[in-house]
């Protein structure tokens, strides 16, 4: 069946806020979130070097996410140059994925690449929230088309020669 996005009104979350400091990126990333849920995102790609700025054990942050990926054919993918942190950082987190570990993928690219993993948000309806520059706070949010598709170029190429990382659970004798 055909899940066609909804119409842009009332469960619209507004303008998206400006990024000139770390409140306004974790404002973003919550209207980034907010958003693509909004619109009926089918997938949802989270990508940063390491997660360590993003609000992942934040209760508001993961509401949203279940109800969404219970839908048919949702899909949230991470890509991160290092997932070390994540487990101590998030465990909320952490604690989370294992019950959506379905329907969530993680990737590393190859070492001579994770120098180029971006601070983004980027769905599939047009959503898009990038950290430009980490060390002052500035970036971009968006809900345009032409900027989200230019971005899924990109990542794809990070994507196409990643492996999947961050495994679950460790598997052991």
């Amino acid at each position: 069946m055909n899940d066609p996005t909804p119409p842009a009104g009332p469960a619209d979350p507004g303008t998206p806020p400006v990024i000139d400091s770390r409140a306004g990126f974790l404002a973003a990333l919550h209207w980034g979130l907010q958003t693509a849920v909004a619109r009926g995102a089918r997938s949802i790609l989270w990508s940063d070097p390491g997660f360590g700025d993003w609000p992942l054990d934040d209760a508001a942050w993961l509401a949203p996410l279940p109800a969404w990926l219970r839908r048919p054919k949702r899909r949230l993918t991470l890509l991160a140059a290092d997932y070390a942190e994540v487990p101590r950082r998030h465990p909320r987190f952490n604690g989370w994925r294992r019950d959506w570990a379905h329907a969530i993928d993680c990737w590393q690219p190859t070492p001579d690449l994770a120098g180029e993993v971006p601070a983004l948000l980027l769905d599939d309806t047009g959503v898009s929230v990038h950290l430009i520059d980490a060390l002052h706070w500035r970036g971009r949010a968006a809900l345009d088309e032409q900027t989200a598709a230019l971005w899924r170029e990109r990542v794809d190429a990070l994507l196409q020669r990643s492996e999947p990382a961050f495994p679950v659970s460790t598997l052991g004798l």
